[in-house]
């Protein structure tokens, strides 16, 4: 074959394969944008559905048929798989619903899932110390509102609770530090009663008498300050006393005293 002509095949050739190689990326870059373009779409379509499903969940759980909002929340939750970190929000507000439905076994799991990857959350931490409150189990509840206390800042309703739950492990002085903080803030005859059985286990029914006769005059009608006055009177034979506050207490509510008195005497 001459030279000129083998040059010729060879120029043609060259340009068949370069004419070839531009239509490859050419329909290349066709199918990457097409591809995008359809997972981009998807994508959206996931995120309208996931948006609609939280709007259907967020109006059950506001007309408090907690069952419904969970099962939707479960919906977003099959479907996200966590991808994001933001979808964590939804196993907050199914644990949430949970505990509305008094569920307390599955509000603990997905808060115990929820908590490692938001660990400064303290709502998160507030909601897993209530579950704890329900399940009867102080002792991680006050591990969880102490940390809540931490992040949050102290407020007057975590550490009166943290106070009453001292009070119930027997710390009396940390309970009685508490609730006299609490005190300088808000007072009222439930944190004045508790004040007064504080005071009366670390042994002094005066100052427990002070505290009581102040929830009386913080809130007449409130019986357990003269029913725990009037016991407290008995066991330390203060008769007259004693019986002064149960004659008091049973004019208040005498149903009330009924209860007391057959829980506590007999």
């Amino acid at each position: 074959m001459p030279k000129l002509l083998c040059l010729g095949v060879f120029v043609a050739t060259k340009a068949q394969r370069n004419q070839s190689s531009q239509f490859m990326r050419r329909e290349f870059s066709f199918l990457y944008f097409f591809l995008c373009f359809t997972i981009s779409a998807f994508a959206q379509n996931e995120q309208a559905r996931w948006s609609k499903w939280e709007t259907d969940a967020d109006t059950l759980m506001n007309r408090q048929d907690f069952a419904g909002a969970a099962a939707l929340y479960s919906k977003i939750i099959a479907e996200c798989q966590f991808k994001e970190k933001t979808d964590y929000k939804f196993l907050y507000k199914r644990a949430v619903s949970y505990y509305s439905e008094s569920d307390f076994d599955h509000a603990l799991a997905d808060i115990n899932r929820f908590v490692p990857e938001f660990p400064e959350s303290p709502q998160a931490r507030i909601l897993r110390a209530l579950i704890y409150r329900q399940k009867g189990d102080a002792e991680n509840q006050l591990i969880d509102l102490q940390k809540a206390i931490e992040l949050r800042g102290p407020t007057t309703e975590l550490i009166r609770w943290r106070g009453a739950l001292l009070a119930d492990k027997g710390d009396f002085k940390a309970a009685k530090k508490d609730l006299e903080e609490v005190k300088l803030f808000q007072d009222d005859a439930e944190l004045e009663t508790n004040l007064g059985f504080i005071y009366y286990s670390l042994g002094s029914l005066d100052s427990a008498l002070v505290c009581f006769n102040k929830a009386i005059v913080l809130d007449v009608n409130y019986p357990a300050s003269y029913l725990y006055a009037g016991t407290f009177c008995l066991q330390e034979e203060k008769f007259e006393l004693a019986l002064k506050y149960l004659e008091l207490a049973y004019e208040s509510s005498p149903l009330t005293v009924r209860h007391f008195s057959t829980k506590e005497f007999h």
